[in-house]
């Protein structure tokens, strides 16, 4: 299903994130749940990058249960404990994602279910 983003004109751009998005038909939409560094085997990533990259590994799963991947996905909502984390934060997602570049929302808490978390990451996907 293609996702078309809406970048309306402005001096600068988010290597990370869309403006908007816009599905053109309704498709199957899949809302994936707050994903954490966490692995099957239960063991969590030991930093920031490691828990971005395997809470998006955790999406990717979840999706692949719909038959849909990371390039469906639309929007996503970022959780992640520390403002000093966003630079880390961009660089490892950005990679994950191969340039797909979702809507997205950032938000910073003082802490996530686990202390030890650093990131949580809800998503929406479209397929068709």
């Amino acid at each position: 299903m293609p996702i078309v983003a809406l970048e309306p004109p402005r001096d600068f751009e988010s290597p990370l994130h869309s403006q908007g998005i816009v599905v053109p038909s309704p498709g199957r939409l899949a809302f994936v749940s707050g994903q954490v560094g966490v692995r099957a085997d239960a063991t969590m990533g030991s930093d920031l990058s490691q828990q971005t990259r395997i809470a998006f590994e955790n999406i990717a799963r979840v999706l692949a249960e719909a038959d849909l991947g990371l390039s469906d996905v639309a929007s996503l909502r970022i959780y992640l404990t520390s403002c000093d984390d966003i630079e880390t934060f961009t660089r490892v997602a950005h990679r994950c994602l191969h340039g797909h570049r979702p809507a997205a929302t950032l938000l910073l808490v003082e802490e996530l279910a686990n202390p030890a978390l650093l990131v949580q990451i809800e998503a929406v996907a479209v397929g068709g």
